[in-house]
């Protein structure tokens, strides 16, 4: 994302970029934190006769300031464009729509997923909403403090209205709550309904076309849109007076 913005911004470091691209970050995790990268990946197309190894040097050096200190990893484990030079891109390289990138698009691997595709879909279809609702729930009970980690799981059935079910795993590191006590009071401050989600997270807007490219998650909202909103943190107080906090 931070190439995104430095290219739109005309940053000289972004020179020659162009919009197709992609990375990938292996971290390494300690007590199911994560505390460094061994390696990362950057694929980037760029304008014909930019040099390789001239944008090693500037996309290492925004990688480094992206990155906190200390978590680069060795030369030999940075790769940038691995496969060569990347001109041709986009349509002209790779067309087609088919749902696939639903990991890349939401945790990249480091939480389960129900696996239907969110794009294609509109908000009526829990695919799509009850995920969003799922990820607005679970970032709501980490900066309530309630747990360092939260997985949610819900269960629908097509003619019912409620969900079947509300699993709750806090893998651990839950701060004196009880999973399903919590699981209880997730269904009290939010109608969990398919209805319930889109009024509360106010998906019945044109609103989707920003996830098309760069995540559905971990966006921040725009203060005046106010598009993402399953990225809010306006439960945090309710939460907290549930469990007494």
């Amino acid at each position: 994302m931070k190439f995104v913005i430095l290219r739109r911004a005309g940053d000289p470091r972004a020179a020659g970029l162009q919009p197709d691209a992609k990375s990938q970050v292996t971290l390494r995790y300690s007590n199911g934190r994560p505390v460094g990268a061994t390696s990362v990946v950057i694929s980037t197309q760029h304008d014909e006769g930019v040099s390789q190894k001239k944008l090693r040097e500037e996309l290492g050096d925004i990688v480094r300031n992206v990155l906190p200190e200390g978590w680069m990893p060795p030369e030999d484990e940075f790769y940038v464009n691995p496969t060569g030079i990347f001109v041709i891109g986009g349509p002209d390289g790779d067309c087609g729509l088919t749902g696939r990138k639903i990991i890349v698009d939401t945790y990249g691997g480091a939480a389960p997923h129900g696996g239907g595709a969110f794009s294609g879909k509109d908000p009526t279809k829990v695919d799509r909403s009850a995920a969003y609702a799922c990820r607005y729930l679970a970032k709501n009970v980490v900066a309530a403090g309630l747990a360092e980690r939260c997985t949610l799981q819900v269960s629908y059935a097509i003619g019912v209205s409620h969900p079947l079910s509300v699993y709750v795993d806090l893998d651990g590191t839950g701060k004196d709550v009880d999973e399903a006590r919590l699981g209880s009071v997730l269904r009290e401050v939010m109608d969990l309904s398919p209805r319930g989600i889109r009024k509360h997270l106010r998906l019945n807007r044109p609103i989707y076309a920003q996830t098309s490219a760069y995540g559905h998650f971990g966006r921040t909202p725009d203060d005046a849109r106010d598009d993402f909103t399953w990225e809010r943190t306006d439960l945090v107080d309710a939460l907290r007076g549930a469990f007494n906090r």
